[in-house]
């Protein structure tokens, strides 16, 4: 058995997956075979959604039942929408909110006690936390703004329903195609650390809920999601203080500070999920009239390109696609959790196809040859 110490897991090969491939040196992600960038352009969520847990994308009859079983579950539990109120009524970070709801959706659950290794009632356990988060993350964002929850249509596909519970209203077909594509973008992505935490937590034969609530848990931190959130907090700064966006970097540089979104732990060139991304921006700053944000941004993105030979990840493109669709900043990681759900889901069925409790080795360092003494003598 190797000593070596590989901190952070870094390059160690943990498990097999069929769900997704990544490229790093070449830019390139894959979903089961199928390239990102015909997935975002050709494909649903709920068709990305039906690849990554059935293994091929459906066809038409089979689209169809599948979103009618993904529409029936948007309803949420009163006392489950009760206890969100409270979280935000205090004020509760989205993303602790969002992972308490999740764990309490379990108790309305019909497969709740069912075996972790019943994999067809662990999909649908899986579907209806994907079709309920939404609902509760629309219903945090308006409980805390004095507002009531508005109810789930059935009318509207997955991206859609989400805009409509956020502001009360119907997306224009613009607004709910790119939002659509940003859910196809973040919906799995390697072993990624919410997917290893959900992974680890399904390797005891613990239960799907409380793995997708350990991945949320995960997602929180600052070095895996939130960097979205870090980077339009920052595009608002360089604004708000009207400063050209290429002396605010210089500065930014000069005094040590880390620029959000740029660097990957797997991508050594642009993340192909921000070159996606980077259009959509573009597009929504046309239509809208104003190119500040997506012009910002790739003013940073050439310097940074330029003088330290860094590229931009996911996060820096969909934090200025966001805001521009009027989506309240800090619930851009809540939204990656609403996506990365589905890749979660999948992972998390795979681990239970061919389980082992995942239990790694730490090198003890600490002292040896310890002498005890009884505690009245100490």
């Amino acid at each position: 058995m190797s000593d070596d110490l590989k901190k952070g897991l870094e390059g160690v090969l943990v498990t097999e997956s069929e769900l997704s491939k990544i490229d790093g040196d070449a830019g390139k992600l894959v979903y089961r075979g199928y390239t990102i960038e015909d997935l975002a352009t050709g494909a649903s969520f709920e068709e990305v959604l039906y690849l990554l847990w059935h293994g091929h994308l459906p066809n038409q009859a089979e689209l169809d039942d599948f979103t009618d079983a993904m529409v029936e579950e948007r309803h949420v539990d009163d006392a489950v929408l009760q206890t969100v109120e409270q979280l935000a009524d205090a004020d509760e970070n989205p993303m602790a909110a969002l992972r308490t709801a999740v764990s309490m959706l379990s108790s309305h659950d019909p497969d709740a006690e069912t075996d972790p290794t019943d994999l067809d009632a662990t999909l649908r356990k899986g579907r209806r936390i994907t079709a309920k988060i939404p609902t509760v993350l629309a219903a945090f964002s308006r409980f805390r703004n004095g507002q009531d929850a508005v109810a789930p249509r059935e009318d509207l596909s997955h991206a859609a329903n989400f805009l409509y519970m956020l502001n009360g209203e119907a997306p224009d077909d613009v607004l709910a195609e790119t939002f659509d594509m940003a859910l196809v973008l973040h919906a799995d992505h390697g072993i990624n650390a919410s997917t290893f935490s959900a992974m680890v937590t399904a390797s005891t034969l613990s239960d799907l809920h409380s793995s997708i609530t350990s991945a949320i848990g995960t997602l929180k931190g600052s070095l895996h999601g939130g960097a979205n959130q870090d980077v339009m907090e920052m595009l608002k700064e360089v604004d708000d203080a009207q400063q050209d966006p290429l002396d605010w970097v210089k500065q930014a540089l000069d005094e040590g500070r880390r620029v959000s979104g740029f660097g990957h732990r797997v991508y050594n060139v642009k993340d192909p999920r921000a070159k996606i991304l980077s259009e959509r921006s573009k597009e929504l700053g046309e239509a809208a009239g104003s190119l500040k944000w997506y012009e910002m941004s790739t003013t940073i993105e050439d310097y940074l390109k330029e003088e330290k030979g860094l590229a931009p990840n996911v996060d820096f493109y969909s934090a200025s696609t966001y805001y521009q669709m009027g989506i309240p900043i800090d619930i851009y990681t809540p939204i990656f959790a609403m996506s990365r759900v589905g890749g979660w889901t999948a992972h998390v069925l795979e681990q239970y196809e061919d389980n082992r409790l995942i239990r790694p080795r730490a090198r003890y360092v600490g002292p040896t040859d310890q002498e005890f003494v009884p505690i009245d003598e100490r």
